[in-house]
Protein backbone atom coordinates (compact mmCIF):
# COMPACT_ATOMS: atom_id res chain seq x y z
CA UNK A 1 0.00 0.00 0.00
CA UNK A 2 1.52 3.38 -1.01
CA UNK A 3 2.25 6.00 1.59
CA UNK A 4 0.80 9.51 1.37
CA UNK A 5 2.98 12.16 -0.28
CA UNK A 6 1.88 15.62 0.86
CA UNK A 7 2.57 18.34 -1.72
CA UNK A 8 2.48 21.95 -0.44
CA UNK A 9 0.88 24.52 -2.75
CA UNK A 10 3.11 26.21 -5.33
CA UNK A 11 1.89 26.03 -8.94
CA UNK A 12 -1.85 26.62 -8.87
CA UNK A 13 -2.50 26.04 -12.58
CA UNK A 14 -0.05 23.15 -12.96
CA UNK A 15 -0.04 21.05 -9.77
CA UNK A 16 -3.49 19.52 -10.46
CA UNK A 17 -1.73 17.77 -13.38
CA UNK A 18 1.89 17.70 -12.19
CA UNK A 19 0.94 15.82 -9.02
CA UNK A 20 0.58 12.61 -11.08
CA UNK A 21 4.24 12.78 -12.04
CA UNK A 22 5.06 11.88 -8.44
CA UNK A 23 2.68 8.93 -8.20
CA UNK A 24 4.32 5.53 -7.75
CA UNK A 25 3.91 2.20 -6.00
CA UNK A 26 5.46 3.78 -2.94
CA UNK A 27 3.77 7.19 -2.92
CA UNK A 28 0.24 8.51 -3.49
CA UNK A 29 0.35 12.31 -3.99
CA UNK A 30 -2.06 14.65 -2.19
CA UNK A 31 -2.21 18.38 -2.91
CA UNK A 32 -2.55 20.30 0.35
CA UNK A 33 -5.59 22.57 0.58
CA UNK A 34 -5.15 24.09 4.04
CA UNK A 35 -5.21 27.90 3.95
CA UNK A 36 -6.09 29.37 7.35
CA UNK A 37 -3.45 30.76 9.73
CA UNK A 38 -0.52 29.27 7.82
CA UNK A 39 1.98 32.08 8.28
CA UNK A 40 1.32 32.37 12.02
CA UNK A 41 1.66 28.61 12.43
CA UNK A 42 4.95 28.55 10.50
CA UNK A 43 6.40 31.53 12.36
CA UNK A 44 6.22 29.62 15.64
CA UNK A 45 9.25 27.64 14.53
CA UNK A 46 11.40 30.25 12.73
CA UNK A 47 12.73 33.73 13.32
CA UNK A 48 10.94 36.44 11.38
CA UNK A 49 13.88 37.31 9.14
CA UNK A 50 13.19 34.39 6.80
CA UNK A 51 11.16 34.91 3.65
CA UNK A 52 7.39 34.66 3.65
CA UNK A 53 7.09 31.41 1.59
CA UNK A 54 9.11 29.50 4.23
CA UNK A 55 6.43 30.29 6.82
CA UNK A 56 3.60 29.39 4.44
CA UNK A 57 5.06 26.07 3.31
CA UNK A 58 5.86 24.90 6.84
CA UNK A 59 2.53 26.21 8.11
CA UNK A 60 0.56 24.34 5.45
CA UNK A 61 2.36 21.07 6.14
CA UNK A 62 1.83 21.41 9.89
CA UNK A 63 -1.83 22.33 9.43
CA UNK A 64 -2.36 19.18 7.34
CA UNK A 65 -0.68 16.95 9.93
CA UNK A 66 -2.57 18.57 12.79
CA UNK A 67 -5.88 18.01 10.98
CA UNK A 68 -5.80 14.30 11.82
CA UNK A 69 -6.50 13.30 8.21
CA UNK A 70 -3.08 11.73 7.77
CA UNK A 71 -1.01 9.22 9.72
CA UNK A 72 2.39 10.90 10.28
CA UNK A 73 4.10 7.50 10.26
CA UNK A 74 2.82 6.91 6.72
CA UNK A 75 3.41 10.40 5.37
CA UNK A 76 6.07 12.09 3.32
CA UNK A 77 6.36 15.74 2.29
CA UNK A 78 7.66 16.78 -1.13
CA UNK A 79 9.87 19.87 -1.01
CA UNK A 80 10.94 21.38 -4.32
CA UNK A 81 14.46 22.83 -4.32
CA UNK A 82 16.08 24.70 -7.19
CA UNK A 83 19.47 24.32 -5.54
CA UNK A 84 20.29 27.99 -5.84
CA UNK A 85 20.49 30.81 -3.30
CA UNK A 86 18.35 31.23 -0.18
CA UNK A 87 15.43 28.83 0.39
CA UNK A 88 16.16 27.12 -2.95
CA UNK A 89 18.84 25.17 -1.09
CA UNK A 90 17.80 25.21 2.56
CA UNK A 91 14.02 24.89 2.61
CA UNK A 92 14.02 21.16 3.29
CA UNK A 93 16.27 21.57 6.32
CA UNK A 94 14.12 24.42 7.62
CA UNK A 95 10.98 22.30 7.20
CA UNK A 96 12.70 19.38 8.95
CA UNK A 97 13.47 21.63 11.88
CA UNK A 98 9.84 22.74 12.14
CA UNK A 99 8.49 19.17 11.92
CA UNK A 100 10.85 17.92 14.62
CA UNK A 101 9.95 20.76 16.97
CA UNK A 102 6.25 20.23 16.32
CA UNK A 103 6.51 16.55 17.25
CA UNK A 104 6.53 14.92 13.81
CA UNK A 105 10.05 13.44 13.51
CA UNK A 106 8.66 10.35 11.77
CA UNK A 107 7.40 12.31 8.74
CA UNK A 108 9.69 11.71 5.76
CA UNK A 109 10.93 14.70 3.76
CA UNK A 110 11.65 14.18 0.06
CA UNK A 111 13.73 16.71 -1.86
CA UNK A 112 12.72 17.29 -5.47
CA UNK A 113 15.82 18.69 -7.14
CA UNK A 114 18.19 18.06 -10.02
CA UNK A 115 21.28 19.53 -8.40
CA UNK A 116 22.35 16.55 -6.25
CA UNK A 117 21.73 18.42 -3.01
CA UNK A 118 20.32 16.62 0.03
CA UNK A 119 21.07 13.30 -1.66
CA UNK A 120 19.92 11.27 1.32
CA UNK A 121 16.39 12.68 0.95
CA UNK A 122 16.22 13.02 -2.83
CA UNK A 123 13.12 11.76 -4.59
CA UNK A 124 14.28 9.30 -7.29
CA UNK A 125 13.65 10.84 -10.72
CA UNK A 126 12.56 8.20 -13.24
CA UNK A 127 11.87 8.32 -16.96
CA UNK A 128 8.15 7.89 -16.28
CA UNK A 129 8.22 10.86 -13.93
CA UNK A 130 9.96 13.02 -16.54
CA UNK A 131 7.49 12.06 -19.27
CA UNK A 132 4.48 12.75 -17.05
CA UNK A 133 5.95 16.04 -15.84
CA UNK A 134 6.69 17.22 -19.39
CA UNK A 135 3.16 16.46 -20.58
CA UNK A 136 1.63 18.08 -17.48
CA UNK A 137 3.76 21.22 -17.86
CA UNK A 138 2.90 21.72 -21.55
CA UNK A 139 -0.79 20.99 -21.04
CA UNK A 140 -0.84 23.24 -17.98
CA UNK A 141 0.70 26.07 -20.01
CA UNK A 142 -1.86 25.66 -22.79
CA UNK A 143 -4.77 25.65 -20.34
CA UNK A 144 -3.50 28.66 -18.36
CA UNK A 145 -2.84 30.74 -21.48
CA UNK A 146 -6.19 30.15 -23.17
CA UNK A 147 -8.18 30.48 -19.93
CA UNK A 148 -6.62 33.86 -19.12
CA UNK A 149 -7.37 35.17 -22.61
CA UNK A 150 -10.96 33.91 -22.86
CA UNK A 151 -12.26 34.47 -19.30
CA UNK A 152 -12.59 38.30 -19.36
CA UNK A 153 -14.71 38.10 -22.51
CA UNK A 154 -16.98 35.15 -21.72
CA UNK A 155 -20.70 35.80 -22.28
CA UNK A 156 -21.72 33.49 -19.43
CA UNK A 157 -19.81 33.80 -16.18
CA UNK A 158 -18.08 30.56 -15.21
CA UNK A 159 -17.96 28.93 -18.66
CA UNK A 160 -14.19 29.26 -18.92
CA UNK A 161 -13.47 27.94 -15.45
CA UNK A 162 -15.84 25.01 -15.97
CA UNK A 163 -14.11 24.01 -19.21
CA UNK A 164 -10.69 24.32 -17.54
CA UNK A 165 -11.87 21.94 -14.82
CA UNK A 166 -13.19 19.46 -17.39
CA UNK A 167 -9.81 19.38 -19.10
CA UNK A 168 -8.00 18.91 -15.78
CA UNK A 169 -10.10 15.78 -15.18
CA UNK A 170 -9.56 14.42 -18.71
CA UNK A 171 -5.80 15.05 -18.72
CA UNK A 172 -5.45 13.82 -15.15
CA UNK A 173 -6.92 10.51 -16.29
CA UNK A 174 -4.35 10.34 -19.11
CA UNK A 175 -1.54 10.96 -16.63
CA UNK A 176 -2.82 8.36 -14.18
CA UNK A 177 -3.09 5.78 -16.96
CA UNK A 178 0.32 6.64 -18.48
CA UNK A 179 -1.16 7.36 -21.91
CA UNK A 180 -0.77 10.15 -24.48
CA UNK A 181 2.83 11.12 -23.71
CA UNK A 182 4.37 11.09 -27.18
CA UNK A 183 5.31 14.46 -28.60
CA UNK A 184 2.58 14.19 -31.24
CA UNK A 185 -0.05 13.24 -28.66
CA UNK A 186 0.93 16.02 -26.27
CA UNK A 187 0.62 18.64 -29.00
CA UNK A 188 -2.59 17.17 -30.40
CA UNK A 189 -4.13 17.59 -26.96
CA UNK A 190 -3.00 21.24 -27.00
CA UNK A 191 -4.75 21.69 -30.35
CA UNK A 192 -7.95 20.21 -28.92
CA UNK A 193 -7.68 22.48 -25.87
CA UNK A 194 -7.33 25.61 -28.01
CA UNK A 195 -10.28 24.67 -30.21
CA UNK A 196 -12.53 23.90 -27.25
CA UNK A 197 -11.87 27.27 -25.60
CA UNK A 198 -12.49 29.04 -28.90
CA UNK A 199 -16.01 27.60 -28.87
CA UNK A 200 -16.89 29.45 -25.65
CA UNK A 201 -19.37 32.23 -26.38
CA UNK A 202 -17.69 35.59 -25.87
CA UNK A 203 -18.59 39.27 -25.94
CA UNK A 204 -15.87 41.57 -27.16
CA UNK A 205 -15.52 44.24 -24.51
CA UNK A 206 -12.80 46.66 -23.48
CA UNK A 207 -10.71 45.18 -20.67
CA UNK A 208 -7.45 46.01 -18.97
CA UNK A 209 -4.44 43.88 -19.79
CA UNK A 210 -2.34 43.22 -16.68
CA UNK A 211 0.81 41.10 -16.54
CA UNK A 212 2.19 39.47 -13.38
CA UNK A 213 5.93 38.86 -13.07
CA UNK A 214 8.20 38.13 -10.13
CA UNK A 215 9.38 35.45 -7.72
CA UNK A 216 8.10 31.96 -8.49
CA UNK A 217 6.03 31.36 -5.32
CA UNK A 218 4.31 34.74 -5.30
CA UNK A 219 3.73 34.63 -9.06
CA UNK A 220 2.20 31.17 -9.28
CA UNK A 221 0.71 30.41 -5.83
CA UNK A 222 -2.49 32.00 -4.51
CA UNK A 223 -1.19 31.66 -0.96
CA UNK A 224 1.88 33.67 -1.80
CA UNK A 225 0.01 36.43 -3.65
CA UNK A 226 -3.22 36.46 -1.62
CA UNK A 227 -5.42 35.31 -4.49
CA UNK A 228 -4.14 38.02 -6.81
CA UNK A 229 -5.18 36.19 -9.99
CA UNK A 230 -8.76 35.72 -8.74
CA UNK A 231 -8.87 39.39 -7.77
CA UNK A 232 -7.74 40.48 -11.22
CA UNK A 233 -10.19 38.06 -12.86
CA UNK A 234 -13.07 39.58 -10.86
CA UNK A 235 -11.96 42.95 -12.19
CA UNK A 236 -12.34 41.47 -15.70
CA UNK A 237 -8.66 41.88 -16.50
CA UNK A 238 -6.94 39.92 -19.22
CA UNK A 239 -4.06 38.45 -17.24
CA UNK A 240 -0.61 37.63 -18.58
CA UNK A 241 1.43 35.12 -16.55
CA UNK A 242 4.42 33.28 -17.99
CA UNK A 243 4.00 29.52 -18.39
CA UNK A 244 5.99 27.03 -16.36
CA UNK A 245 7.84 25.80 -19.46
CA UNK A 246 9.34 29.28 -19.79
CA UNK A 247 10.52 29.13 -16.20
CA UNK A 248 11.90 25.61 -16.72
CA UNK A 249 13.86 26.70 -19.79
CA UNK A 250 15.15 29.73 -17.89
CA UNK A 251 16.34 27.42 -15.11
CA UNK A 252 18.12 25.17 -17.61
CA UNK A 253 19.67 28.18 -19.33
CA UNK A 254 20.87 29.76 -16.10
CA UNK A 255 22.32 26.47 -14.80
CA UNK A 256 23.81 25.10 -18.01
CA UNK A 257 27.30 26.10 -16.89
CA UNK A 258 26.90 24.78 -13.35
CA UNK A 259 27.41 21.29 -11.98
CA UNK A 260 29.28 18.30 -13.43
CA UNK A 261 29.71 17.80 -17.18
CA UNK A 262 27.07 15.07 -17.50
CA UNK A 263 24.49 17.30 -15.79
CA UNK A 264 25.20 20.20 -18.15
CA UNK A 265 24.79 17.91 -21.13
CA UNK A 266 21.43 16.72 -19.81
CA UNK A 267 20.32 20.34 -19.38
CA UNK A 268 21.22 21.12 -22.99
CA UNK A 269 19.45 18.03 -24.36
CA UNK A 270 16.28 18.56 -22.32
CA UNK A 271 16.25 22.29 -23.10
CA UNK A 272 16.51 21.61 -26.83
CA UNK A 273 13.65 19.10 -26.67
CA UNK A 274 11.39 21.29 -24.50
CA UNK A 275 12.13 24.37 -26.63
CA UNK A 276 10.99 22.47 -29.72
CA UNK A 277 7.72 21.43 -28.11
CA UNK A 278 7.14 24.93 -26.76
CA UNK A 279 7.61 26.45 -30.22
CA UNK A 280 5.04 24.04 -31.65
CA UNK A 281 2.69 24.88 -28.78
CA UNK A 282 3.03 28.58 -29.61
CA UNK A 283 2.20 27.89 -33.26
CA UNK A 284 -0.90 25.89 -32.29
CA UNK A 285 -2.14 28.63 -29.98
CA UNK A 286 -1.39 31.38 -32.51
CA UNK A 287 -3.37 29.55 -35.19
CA UNK A 288 -6.33 29.50 -32.78
CA UNK A 289 -6.02 33.25 -32.16
CA UNK A 290 -4.14 33.24 -28.86
CA UNK A 291 -0.85 34.98 -28.06
CA UNK A 292 2.07 33.93 -25.89
CA UNK A 293 5.45 35.11 -24.72
CA UNK A 294 8.22 34.62 -27.28
CA UNK A 295 10.36 31.46 -27.03
CA UNK A 296 12.85 31.84 -24.21
CA UNK A 297 15.85 32.21 -26.53
CA UNK A 298 14.16 35.08 -28.35
CA UNK A 299 12.86 36.61 -25.12
CA UNK A 300 16.38 36.58 -23.73
CA UNK A 301 17.67 38.23 -26.89
CA UNK A 302 14.98 40.92 -26.67
CA UNK A 303 15.85 41.50 -23.01
CA UNK A 304 19.38 42.60 -23.88
CA UNK A 305 19.74 46.14 -22.64
CA UNK A 306 16.80 45.75 -20.25
CA UNK A 307 18.32 43.23 -17.86
CA UNK A 308 21.81 42.04 -16.89
CA UNK A 309 21.72 38.63 -18.59
CA UNK A 310 24.47 37.27 -16.33
CA UNK A 311 22.10 37.76 -13.39
CA UNK A 312 20.92 34.19 -12.78
CA UNK A 313 20.34 34.31 -9.02
CA UNK A 314 16.81 33.17 -8.17
CA UNK A 315 14.46 34.46 -10.91
CA UNK A 316 17.21 36.75 -12.17
CA UNK A 317 16.85 38.21 -15.64
CA UNK A 318 13.63 36.28 -16.30
CA UNK A 319 11.62 38.86 -14.35
CA UNK A 320 12.76 41.76 -16.51
CA UNK A 321 12.61 39.73 -19.73
CA UNK A 322 9.00 38.75 -19.04
CA UNK A 323 8.03 42.32 -18.14
CA UNK A 324 9.53 43.69 -21.36
CA UNK A 325 7.93 40.91 -23.43
CA UNK A 326 4.48 41.44 -21.90
CA UNK A 327 4.77 45.19 -22.53
CA UNK A 328 5.53 44.44 -26.20
CA UNK A 329 2.36 42.31 -26.31
CA UNK A 330 0.24 45.22 -25.10
CA UNK A 331 0.15 44.44 -21.38
CA UNK A 332 1.07 47.95 -20.31
CA UNK A 333 0.25 47.43 -16.64
CA UNK A 334 2.67 45.10 -14.89
CA UNK A 335 2.56 43.85 -11.31
CA UNK A 336 5.98 42.84 -9.97
CA UNK A 337 5.43 40.53 -7.00
CA UNK A 338 7.88 39.18 -4.46
CA UNK A 339 7.88 37.91 -0.87
CA UNK A 340 9.30 40.22 1.75
CA UNK A 341 12.42 38.83 3.35
CA UNK A 342 13.68 37.18 0.15
CA UNK A 343 17.13 38.72 -0.16
CA UNK A 344 17.83 37.46 -3.72
CA UNK A 345 14.37 38.66 -4.74
CA UNK A 346 14.93 42.16 -3.39
CA UNK A 347 18.44 42.53 -4.80
CA UNK A 348 18.16 40.74 -8.14
CA UNK A 349 14.44 41.18 -8.71
CA UNK A 350 13.21 44.38 -7.15
CA UNK A 351 16.56 45.98 -7.83
CA UNK A 352 15.78 45.93 -11.56
CA UNK A 353 12.38 47.62 -11.47
CA UNK A 354 13.36 51.29 -11.40
CA UNK A 355 15.76 50.95 -14.34
CA UNK A 356 13.22 48.86 -16.23
CA UNK A 357 10.50 51.46 -15.71
CA UNK A 358 12.74 54.11 -17.26
CA UNK A 359 13.30 51.87 -20.28
CA UNK A 360 9.58 51.12 -20.68
CA UNK A 361 8.02 54.61 -20.52
CA UNK A 362 4.74 53.46 -22.08
CA UNK A 363 4.22 50.82 -19.41
CA UNK A 364 3.61 51.12 -15.69
CA UNK A 365 5.29 48.81 -13.18
CA UNK A 366 4.06 48.49 -9.61
CA UNK A 367 6.02 46.48 -7.05
CA UNK A 368 4.07 44.50 -4.46
CA UNK A 369 5.63 42.81 -1.41
CA UNK A 370 3.80 40.04 0.45
CA UNK A 371 4.54 39.35 4.11
CA UNK A 372 2.82 38.22 7.28
CA UNK A 373 3.29 41.70 8.76
CA UNK A 374 1.74 43.48 5.76
CA UNK A 375 -1.93 44.43 5.88
CA UNK A 376 -4.27 43.26 3.13
CA UNK A 377 -5.36 46.86 2.58
CA UNK A 378 -1.79 47.92 1.86
CA UNK A 379 -1.42 45.32 -0.88
CA UNK A 380 -4.83 45.91 -2.41
CA UNK A 381 -4.24 49.64 -2.50
CA UNK A 382 -1.08 49.16 -4.56
CA UNK A 383 -2.86 46.83 -6.97
CA UNK A 384 -5.83 49.18 -7.13
CA UNK A 385 -3.49 52.09 -7.81
CA UNK A 386 -2.25 50.32 -10.92
CA UNK A 387 -5.71 49.32 -12.14
CA UNK A 388 -7.13 52.82 -11.67
CA UNK A 389 -4.29 54.59 -13.42
CA UNK A 390 -5.09 55.85 -16.91
CA UNK A 391 -2.30 55.18 -19.40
Amino acid sequence: MPRTLLIPALLDDWFPLLQYAFSSREWEPVLLQEEQGLADRGMRYFHNELCYPVFLVAGQVLAALESGKYDPALCGVLVGQAGDECRGSCNIRLTRKALDKAGYPEVVLLSLNVRDIDRDTGLPITLTMIRRALAAAVWGDALAIVRNQVRPYEANDGDTEALWQQWIEVLGKNLRQNTGFSRRQILERCREIAKSFRRIMVVRRKVQKVAVVGEIYTKYCHLGNWNLIKYLAKEHCEIGVGGITWYTLYYMDSHRLKGPVYQRRIYRLLARYLDGIQRELRTILAEAGFHTLPPLVEMKRQAKGFAPLNCTVADGWLITAEAAAWANLGYRKILCVQPFGCLPGHVFGKGQYAALQRKLPDARLVSVDYDASTGEGTVQSRVRMLLDEVL
